[in-house]
């Protein structure tokens, strides 16, 4: 510890802009992972594209709603960064027990738990009023979420019950209904079915990863399926729910052949992956398999429906 301290003492002496710089980029680099950008980045995409069908089936076009776009997108954004940052807030006793987690900056200290307090209580409030600038529908579908993923799972689901995933999947499946709802309040079958989409996707990706981080989630207390039930059932359960994504694509005609095919060709690949390698893999690295393919699927998915858009 002392050797360390004498370098950074030299360090800071030596180049005092740099550490400067070091120091903003952390700063930066913490408040990234309090509102995980991940997250927030892989929403800001299906919520995009929410709005944009919507433009497309209200035969609408994008230049003429720029406003729209801008106050629902990065509305959305903030509400999903500040309900995130919530969930740091509620998870700071757990967080320190599990690797995956135990960087983050409630638990080593970088940011105070009210400063993060602070940052998920004026972001959500934020969005929720710049939503509501373009849309009461929009609004009262992002409350929805919040509610949903801070209240319903993160204080009370997740550390009771295995359906926890379930429940924190119906927060997640909201932003292609803000999008939505943005232009057409009235929400179409079509937002429905990007609802359920996003729905069904997720047990298979987060129950993959509880499979991957099973023994964290065991020592934080997290009753995960594969820490109650084991890894034969999760497995069983993650092929039930990649199946029953093969149909909707099918409500999703209007965009065409060539996405149908896609849509159709991505659902049975997961499928059959996780069927062909069932006995032979060893199950965590059959997990990281499905994980991995539920991300691609999720970005290739989304973004054909816009470029199937443009040729419709």
């Amino acid at each position: 510890m002392e050797d360390s301290k004498m370098v950074e003492d030299s360090t800071l002496s030596a180049s005092p802009n740099t550490a400067h710089v070091s120091e903003n980029s952390s700063v930066w680099s913490d408040f990234l992972a309090t509102i995980k950008i991940g997250i927030v980045n892989s929403n800001f995409i299906t919520t995009f594209t929410g709005f944009w069908l919507a433009l497309f089936f209200n035969e609408q076009h994008f230049l003429e709603n720029l406003d729209k776009a801008f106050f629902t997108l990065i509305g959305s954004s903030l509400i999903i960064a500040g309900s995130c940052s919530l969930n740091n807030y509620i998870d700071r006793d757990i967080d320190p027990l599990m690797e995956r987690t135990k960087g983050r900056p409630t638990v080593t200290g970088s940011f105070t738990p009210l400063t993060v307090l602070g940052i998920g209580i004026g972001f959500t409030l934020t969005g929720l009023l710049m939503l509501l600038v373009v849309s009461s529908v929009a609004a009262l579908i992002g409350l929805a979420g919040i509610l949903t993923y801070v209240v319903l799972y993160s204080m009370w689901s997740k550390r009771l019950y295995t359906i926890n995933t379930v429940i924190g999947s119906i927060s997640g499946a909201v932003p292609p209904l803000i999008g939505w709802a943005a232009i057409d309040p009235n929400l179409h079958v079509v937002a429905w079915v990007l609802f359920l989409i996003m729905f069904i996707w997720q047990p298979p990706h987060f129950l993959a990863l509880a499979m991957r981080r099973c023994e964290e989630y065991r020592a934080a207390g997290i009753p995960m399926l594969p820490v109650v039930h084991g890894f034969e059932l999760t497995k069983r359960q993650i092929l039930i729910w990649i199946a029953c994504l093969l149909p909707l694509p099918l409500y999703l005609y209007e965009l065409g052949t060539p996405f149908l095919i896609l849509a159709t060709v991505l659902n049975i690949g997961w499928l059959f992956l996780g069927f062909a390698q069932y006995n032979k893999q060893e199950d965590t690295k059959w997990a990281s398999m499905m994980f991995v393919y539920s991300l691609n699927y999720l970005t290739i998915l989304f973004v054909s429906m816009i470029v199937a858009t443009l040729f419709a």
